[in-house]
């Protein structure tokens, strides 16, 4: 069984190969952290970043939590999400679910689970828009699709934030992509829903910079 000695025991051992391997590796990580990507993913043990991807540390700012969500009110996500878009100015946003997601198939179940419940909501609104399409499916490709269509939403909850808009506004060159991976043979998948402007976002959820008033006034 691996214990937390055994962890800081590969840890040295990983250190001293990367020495061996690269002397200047370390000095090189410390002095300079610009990753052109930030990997929202999810916190699935299955589905590490840098490695299904084969970059190394200081290449890719990760966020990962259930069900590689973007909520309008998570503050964890949408700080990371500015600080990798305005501060570090990554190029690319992309949002990684996976197939055989436990997030998803507990938003499936119709169950209580506890406070995750709150969480994975969304997942449920995404499976009742989708619902007659999705209960045509066996139910092993109904947790796939469904996989994929979460994927899909949180592409488009990234893009309809001010950070996302705010970027293109400045004429940056971000770009939000979609994949999914699979667990059973390590591969990503692209789900082509990529987004690099704001025409390619619904005219409702295009925010310009111009303020007006909160609130319509009634007639």
């Amino acid at each position: 069984m691996c214990s937390p000695k055994t962890l800081l025991a590969n840890n040295r051992a990983w250190s001293e190969k990367c020495l061996q391997e690269n002397p200047d590796f370390f000095n090189r990580l410390s002095a300079l952290q610009s990753p052109d990507f930030l990997w929202i993913g999810c916190s699935d043990s299955r589905v590490p970043a840098n490695e299904i991807t084969g970059l190394e540390p200081g290449q890719v700012f990760v966020h990962r939590n259930v069900g590689n969500q973007v909520h309008h009110t998570d503050l964890n996500c949408l700080s990371a999400a500015q600080y990798a878009v305005d501060v570090l100015g990554v190029k690319h946003i992309v949002i990684t679910g996976h197939y055989d997601c436990g997030g998803v198939r507990a938003a499936m179940a119709g169950q209580h689970h506890g406070i995750v419940d709150n969480w994975i909501r969304s997942i449920r609104d995404t499976y009742m828009l989708h619902q007659k399409d999705l209960e045509l499916l066996s139910e092993d490709s109904r947790l796939d699709r469904l996989c994929e269509l979460n994927v899909i939403r949180q592409v488009d909850n990234i893009c309809h934030t001010r950070i996302v808009q705010n970027a293109w506004e400045r004429g940056d060159a971000l770009s939000v992509h979609g994949w999914i991976y699979s667990v059973k043979d390590g591969l990503l998948h692209d789900l082509n829903v990529t987004k690099s402007m704001p025409e390619d976002v619904a005219p409702l959820y295009r925010v310009t910079g111009t303020e007006t008033s909160a609130w319509p006034v009634a007639s």
